[in-house]
């Protein structure tokens, strides 16, 4: 059956389908007939042309994940299991039975051509998902063949047990009519394996998060753990992961020349190791600075990479400029700003990108306040805690009305793309790491010495040293101490790190001072720990 036949008996969708184009042709038709309501082009060559990357600019609405209109259909199948929460709203079976009539009405008799590729979500072949995309917009085929791998396994039962992404940016509907915010929508519908993505929401990253968050549902209920973390394996085979939210340090510190990248964004620690669901990269490009992240600077000028949301120059048209021009620090659009890229633009890339079984998880959070140590080491019941409470800090001046440090939580370190409730994905952590004795440290890439503004952010090279210490087994028998403020175990000395920065309170110019914000801390930990329901869960309170 081929790939139209397929779509009309599973959707009745009945259009000119351009199934499996190279992204040179997609590269050229996203150019010659994406373009936004007004019928405005949205994609563009740069002096480059096809040798170089593609710029997109999405809906000015939609530069990041439209959270308040992200949902899951609340069929009977999986409304006892999946975590509802704000940005992960219940859906009525029945209005999203008619809505997605609607939406294959409004292709059958507006939509002239539709773009279509096939791929998989997941490089190991036992738990990988097949991914069909298909979209009103050519640049959103291109940016799924940058980011997802292709020809796992053999896909002949692709329509039966592959999901499929259903894509038209103009296609809007009256909210009123099927209980939405607004007129736009992101509706995944996992029990029939299907995700319709609808209106102003032609974010690209909606396009591969809306595949995680149905991974992260599927294949915890086949007991493997779902991570959004990055993935390394050093020369003796020894694989890492490091959980962490956005400003933590997780892409930079994933990167070491003297270990093999698995992934920066999204794993599975299955029964036989780790392995990434990418086959791309996804970076930031607000404030880029070339020298520290080289690679990403050489791959703007690479074939079959996608630009999205930087502003052009003034006066000089994309078509005579070249990519390194281009100014990163403009957010005059967004401060998300990204840019897509192959998995093998990175110099070192894990075969198969997979791993071993992690010796080691490294929680990874960037404390503003300037409380926690640089290294903890952790037991298995505060590898729980602090898994499921998924700290760090938001800086002043990141959100209108953040004017200093503010306690940022997010469960299992991806809060929005756990469609499992969280105690699932911590039961499954703490059963991996007792099968395979992992050690756990949580390392602070914040500040010492004080708070934002008053301390100094911790330096790369101290944390790159605390982290390879961990890596190597150095904090497994060294002299430790309990960190009485927070009841954290601490190494005592690390060789090549000053031993003043080790115990937080002794960094601080004003050891009460130390106190009173270390307090104010715990007590943000536990009022959030307890109005979240962990201790429900059989999740201990370890601060």
């Amino acid at each position: 059956m081929t790939t139209a036949d397929q779509l009309e008996s599973q959707f009745g969708i009945q259009t000119t389908l351009h199934v499996g184009l190279t992204q040179d042709e997609l590269f050229e038709a996203s150019i010659a007939n994406d373009t936004d309501k007004l019928g405005r082009p949205k994609s563009f060559a740069t002096k480059l042309g096809l040798d170089g990357p593609l710029v997109y600019y999405t809906d000015p609405d939609c530069t990041g994940r439209p959270v308040n209109d992200t949902y899951a259909v609340a069929r009977d199948e999986v409304v006892d299991t999946v975590w509802w929460k704000d940005g992960f709203a219940q859906f009525a079976p029945e209005a999203f039975d008619r809505l997605l009539a609607d939406a294959v009405e409004y292709i059958n008799t507006r939509v002239p051509e539709l773009y279509v590729t096939d791929l998989f979500c997941g490089w190991d072949p036992q738990f990988t998902q097949p991914y069909r995309f298909v979209g009103e917009y050519a640049v959103h085929a291109y940016f799924c063949n940058i980011m997802f791998p292709k020809e796992v396994v053999d896909d002949a039962n692709r329509e039966l047990d592959g999901w499929t992404m259903i894509n038209l940016p103009h296609f809007e509907v009256d909210p009123a009519e099927y209980g939405l915010n607004s007129n736009r929508g992101v509706v995944m519908d996992i029990a029939n394996r299907v995700a319709l993505v609808f209106g102003p929401a032609d974010y690209c990253g909606i396009n591969k998060k809306t595949m995680f968050t149905v991974m992260n549902y599927v294949l915890p209920a086949q007991n493997q753990l779902t991570m959004h973390c990055s993935a390394n394996v050093g020369s003796n085979g020894d694989s890492a992961i490091l959980f962490g939210l956005s400003g933590t340090g997780k892409t930079t510190l994933s990167a070491d020349p003297d270990r093999l990248l698995i992934g920066d964004d999204e794993h599975v620690w299955s029964d036989v190791g780790v392995s990434n669901f990418e086959d791309g990269c996804y970076a930031k490009l607000i404030d880029l600075n070339k020298e520290a992240e080289p690679v990403i600077a050489a791959a703007l000028s690479m074939k079959g990479t996608l630009i999205e949301n930087v502003p052009p120059l003034a006066g000089k048209p994309l078509s005579e400029t070249d990519p390194q021009e281009l100014n990163l620090s403009d957010d005059s659009i967004t401060q998300n700003t990204r840019f897509a890229y192959p998995l093998d633009c990175n110099p070192g890339v894990a075969d198969g990108a997979k791993g071993p079984h992690p010796e080691t998880i490294v929680l990874l959070t960037a404390d503003a306040f300037g409380v926690l140590p640089p290294v903890s080491i952790l037991s298995p019941e505060e590898v729980m805690y602090h898994f499921c409470v998924g700290f760090t800090s938001k800086l002043a001046g990141t959100e209108v009305g953040v004017t200093e440090p503010k306690a940022a939580f997010s469960a299992c370190f991806g809060e929005p793309f756990m469609s499992q409730k969280p105690a699932v994905y911590a039961e499954l952590l703490a059963k991996r790491m007792k099968e395979h004795k992992t050690r756990c440290v949580l390392l602070n890439t914040g500040w010492s010495g004080g708070a934002y503004g008053t301390g100094e952010r911790m330096s790369l090279s101290v944390t790159r040293r605390l982290l390879n210490a961990a890596l190597n087994g150095e904090l497994d028998t060294i002299e430790t101490t309990t960190q009485e403020q927070l009841g954290l175990t601490i190494p005592v000395k690390v060789d090549g790190v000053d031993s003043a920065i080790l115990n937080p309170r002794s960094a601080w110019t004003d050891e009460q001072a130390y106190d009173k914000a270390a307090a104010a801390l715990r007590k943000l930990f536990q009022d959030h720990f307890e109005a979240s329901g962990y201790a429900k869960l059989g999740i201990e309170p370890e601060m």
